[in-house]
């Protein structure tokens, strides 16, 4: 999607007068509330769902109900960005119950067997070497507990920034890197129980 030329990515103002704007019926202020949050919560629907267009589809439907229930945000000292992932995350959790969700992992459409550059034998191990890491991963993953796990599904599977995490999180910068590094000693620890 687009920007309208008049709208840049960045708010124009503080986030608090952006959303007082919104529930005040101002489009202009929720659509940069969209465009400062729209990765933050595609990228928390993307890492449960595992399916990029479900998570386009749910992350819509997310800022679809926040519109429409913008008259319940109160300021709680979390930010305008965890209400959003609780959102996304009943939405996601909607989604499970009504069992339409199946973890699949898609494998790449087979090319033209007469190119010799790419065969599809190699094209599907690939695939599944790729599955079988992102397995692993989420396998490696329970070890942690679920603030810890979160961070990490943000920080590395999802590529956001320490600053968007904290966002999607409602935490400190300083709690996200505390929540890192935390983790990853955790998951090093792990690891070198299971190679002994």
């Amino acid at each position: 999607m687009s920007l309208p030329d008049n709208l840049s990515t960045t708010p124009a103002g503080p986030e608090p007068e952006l959303v007082t704007r919104a529930r005040g019926g101002d489009r202009e202020a929720f659509a940069a509330l969209y465009f400062e949050h729209y990765r933050v919560v595609y990228a928390y629907l993307l890492v449960r769902t595992r399916n990029r267009h479900l998570a386009e589809d749910l992350t819509q439907e997310a800022f679809i109900r926040a519109l429409r229930r913008i008259d319940a945000f109160t300021w709680q000292g979390t930010a305008f960005a965890a209400w959003l992932t609780t959102i996304a995350k009943n939405l996601w959790l909607d989604e499970l119950g009504r069992g339409r969700t199946r973890l699949e992992t898609p494998v790449a459409e087979f090319d033209d067997p007469r190119d010799a550059r790419r065969g599809t034998g190699a094209l599907v191990a690939n695939e599944l070497e790729a599955v079988e890491t992102h397995e692993t991963v989420h396998a490696a993953l329970h070890c942690l507990n679920a603030p810890q796990r979160h961070c990490v599904e943000l920080r590395y599977l999802s590529q956001l920034s320490p600053e968007e995490t904290a966002l999607a999180m409602g935490r400190t910068v300083g709690a996200v890197r505390a929540l890192t590094y935390r983790a990853l000693q955790k998951l090093r620890w792990s690891a070198g129980r299971v190679s002994e």
